[in-house]
Parts: C-alpha cells; sequence; structure tokens
C-alpha cells in the first residue's frame, strides 16, 4: 500500500503492542478493516521515544523522534491517517513530541493526523461506523494518559455502539505508572495505589464482565496483581463482537 490511497490508515507499532501483546494490533487491523479502512503497518522499528522522555532523558527522545519523523514522511506529506493503540504512546505523538520539536512541522503534522483506535472508527471511517453487538458489561480502567492528554469520550461511544455496558472506574492510576512499579522501592507503593480501588473492583466483578483497560501497564497490573483475570484492549473486545462471544470470555 502506498501513502495516499482512498481510505488507507498506519498504524503504529508500539513497542509495547509490538513486542509483548501483538494479539491487540491483529484485532485492531480486523476491526479498522472491517470498518472499510486500508490498514498499513511501517516495516521497520520505530519508536516515539517514550522510555526516554519518562527518565529524563529528552536528548535521547528528541534523536529519536527525528529519526521516527523521517521514517514516516512520506505517510506525514500524504496526510494519512496514524492510529495508535498504547495511550502512552499515542500521548507522545498529541502532546510531547511537539513540546520537544516545536519548530518542526512533520511533527506538527503528524501530531494534527494522529488518532486513537475510537477516534478513527467514530470520525474517520470511510463509512458511517457501526459495529457488530457485543452485549456485555464491562468495567473500564482509563489510562492516565487518556485522561489528560487524550479524552475518553470516543472509547466510551464506541463501547456503547457495540452493545458494551461500560462502568468506568474511579480508580485514579493503576500505580504501575509506566517504569515506576518496576523500580527498587515503589513496589508497595504501586500495590498500595492499586489496591486502593482497581484491583478490588477487578476482583469483585462478575465473571461474565469484561475487564477492559487500553494501557499496558494497566493491564500488567491487573493480571499481576491477583485478580486471575486478563484485561483486554478495546480493539480485542470490538474484534470479539464480530465472532462468537465465547471468545471474548477472559
Amino acid at each position: 500500500m502506498r501513502p495516499g490511497e482512498p481510505d488507507a490508515v498506519l498504524l503504529w507499532p508500539d513497542t509495547f503492542t509490538n513486542h509483548f501483546d501483538p494479539r491487540i494490533a491483529r484485532a485492531a487491523v480486523e476491526v479498522l478493516e472491517r470498518a472499510g479502512f486500508a490498514v498499513a503497518v511501517p516495516s521497520e522499528l520505530l519508536c516515539c521515544g517514550l522510555t526516554w522522555i519518562s527518565t529524563g532523558q529528552l536528548g535521547v527522545a528528541k534523536k529519536r523522534l527525528r529519526s521516527t519523523v523521517v521514517a514516516l514522511r512520506r505517510w506525514i506529506e500524504a496526510g494519512t491517517l496514524v492510529v495508535g493503540l498504547e495511550p502512552s504512546c499515542t500521548a507522545v505523538f498529541r502532546s510531547d513530541a511537539a513540546e520537544l520539536l516545536p519548530e518542526d512541522e512533520d511533527v506538527t503534522r503528524l501530531r494534527e493526523r494522529f488518532v486513537t483506535l475510537a477516534e478513527a472508527l467514530l470520525h474517520h471511517a470511510p463509512r458511517p461506523w457501526q459495529p457488530q453487538r457485543l452485549d456485555r458489561a464491562a468495567i473500564v480502567q482509563a489510562h492516565c494518559h487518556q485522561h489528560a492528554v487524550l479524552g475518553f469520550d470516543a472509547d466510551l461511544e464506541a463501547m456503547r455502539r457495540a452493545g458494551i455496558d461500560a462502568r468506568r472506574l474511579d480508580a485514579g492510576c493503576c500505580g504501575l505508572a509506566g517504569n515506576f512499579g518496576f523500580e527498587a522501592g515503589h513496589y508497595d507503593v504501586s500495590m498500595a495505589c492499586t489496591e486502593q480501588a482497581l484491583l478490588p473492583a477487578v476482583r469483585a466483578a462478575d465473571p461474565d464482565t469484561l475487564v477492559l483497560a487500553d494501557g499496558f501497564s494497566c493491564r500488567v497490573q491487573i493480571e499481576q496483581g491477583g485478580t486471575g483475570r486478563r484485561a483486554l484492549h478495546l480493539a480485542e473486545a470490538l474484534c470479539s463482537a464480530g465472532h462468537s462471544t465465547e471468545g471474548a470470555r477472559r
């Protein structure tokens, strides 16, 4: 597929999805294609620079972002929509990149064309998007970058159209907070944070209720926090609506 082709979108291969949860990317491709998009994925390994931003290595982050923009230039110049799956990485292109490289016109253009999966489906699909209905209840953990940068209204509307009766948890941060919970001395704080609301809510949820969390950190905290549950990304939930509902019972 070439940049500029009708209804083309570029799926951003963030490190978390690409290396830890590739099933999410496969689900997103299926959902986008059902909606009428022609989906492309960059052939080279790319990075948004989040690791360096979150650890204060801004010079390295700028260098990484510049090389990424060069690799995406033909897509940027064609005005191709770029779809992000991991909220923290998507937020880099919607906020941090423009702050780090304010004079870079390609970064500005990329910011304007970088969207979430729900935004792509609701606002940019070639035809009005109406998914098959899943008709399931769900508890939903919003990622911190969805709270702070991206917004969450489009996600809730996408769930509504898919027949997902969503209860958004008032749980705040999951406690893992990127690399924070992995660092020496932070484990107790991380677990105290997540035990305030998130993990108790997941443990108390009916087994037939979906647990949704787009953030990699949030899913790790849920899965490794003794809940016995695996949280799904929105892409996985929407994808399962087109198949047997048994496939979504996690």
